[in-house]
């Protein structure tokens, strides 16, 4: 069975890429660097040829409203398009926990990725995850003496436990709207910061960074979090620590 990954060269997808050949299934690769160009649609319906199903794991990073609503409009409707011409069966899409609720920039961009596929006519699955363990590497990145972390409680899940869902619904009949999926406990994204400098050897204080207004307040107090019946997955942040540690001294 073919199965395109659309964004199959980033964090996810790379991992979705892995999770689908280890299934025994043929991963076909959708990224600019491989002649195919979500926003332009250029060689979208070539890719898909023959593909029974679609994961979609397509970002941009930006915390603007209009880039994020851009992209995924455009993006998703050539998607669906190509999809569509070349009969696939099955469009499995990753969505955010919250980001219907939360009005972060970015999840603007996501409400309407979830509006387009429910309205389209590819049939579909789209998973809702939390943020990933690795959510916090990138603001750590930046060279400064201090690591500002806004204030966020999430419920955290891997990053390769979320691949091997998609992976799992991609191969399974249309579920719609899947039950959230999230790690196994609650954390604060500035502590989850201070345990990975810890974890790399790195002695830099981290400063919790209040965002102002309701959005800070949804962010600080949960509004992230999965709500009533969901996917608890079982590997935990310290788990993910060691595993990383572990990959990074070989």
């Amino acid at each position: 069975m073919k199965i395109a990954i659309a964004g199959g060269t980033g964090l996810v997808g790379s991992k979705v890429v892995a999770k689908v050949r280890a299934a025994g299934h043929e991963p076909v690769v959708i990224a600019r660097s491989r002649g195919t160009n979500l926003i332009t649609g250029e060689g979208l319906l070539e890719a898909l040829r023959d593909c029974r199903a679609v994961i979609d794991v397509s970002n941009v990073v930006t915390t603007r409203k209009k880039v994020s609503i851009d992209f995924f409009s455009r993006a998703t409707a050539n998607l669906l398009r190509a999809a569509r011409q070349a009969d696939v069966d099955h469009l499995v899409t990753l969505s955010i926990v919250g980001c219907d609720a939360v009005d972060l920039g970015y999840y603007f961009g996501k409400r309407v990725q979830e509006e387009l596929v429910e309205a389209g006519d590819v049939p579909w699955t789209i998973l809702r995850a939390t943020q990933f363990f690795e959510f916090p590497e990138p603001l750590l990145a930046m060279k400064s003496p201090i690591a500002v972390i806004p204030r966020m409680l999430s419920q955290p899940v891997a990053a390769d436990e979320v691949a091997e869902a998609l992976t799992r619904y991609a191969t399974q009949a249309p579920a719609g709207h899947a039950p959230d999926l999230a790690g196994p406990e609650r954390l604060q994204m500035t502590d989850m910061a201070r345990r990975l400098l810890t974890a790399r050897g790195r002695h830099r204080p981290v400063l919790p960074l209040p965002i102002p207004g309701r959005l800070g307040e949804q962010l600080a107090t949960g509004a992230l979090l999965p709500q009533g019946d969901h996917t608890r997955s079982p590997k935990t942040f310290a788990q993910h620590l060691t595993e990383t540690n572990t990959t990074t001294e070989r």
